[in-house]
């Protein structure tokens, strides 16, 4: 079950919005194997200074640079976090041609206890 938040920049085309979701979506079920239809996704806009990322840390980045934020559960391999990395980046530059550079992604393992998909009720654990 991944919660996904994807942060923009106000400036990002409205027809990219989708192909962001497509992309990330798609790879988290044949990168880490999501399940389908699991596809739970927020997407907000930021102005420039509520969308603060280093031009220079670790990488060089422009004014088109997105964060990416997915939660997950907990139990993936390093190998397939990087997998997964890798097919969002790379998906991005393809679909929308978004540098790879651009891509900021942060992962969170969580237990399988701390979902709740509606009721009130813990249906990983109950």
């Amino acid at each position: 079950m991944p919660l996904v938040r994807i942060d923009l920049p106000e400036a990002t085309p409205p027809e990219y919005r989708q192909s962001i979701v497509e992309v990330v979506y798609e790879a988290l079920v044949d990168a880490v194997g999501a399940p389908v239809n699991d596809r739970f996704m927020i997407v907000s806009e930021h102005e420039p200074e509520n969308l603060v990322m280093d031009p220079t840390y670790m990488v060089e980045r422009t004014e088109r640079a997105l964060i990416i934020q997915i939660t997950f559960n907990a139990g993936r391999t390093v190998e397939a976090k990087k997998n997964l990395y890798r097919a969002i980046a790379s998906g991005l530059h393809e679909r929308i041609g978004l540098r790879p550079e651009d891509v900021f992604i942060s992962l969170v393992d969580v237990p399988k206890e701390n979902w709740s998909f509606g009721l009130g009720e813990a249906q990983y654990v109950d």
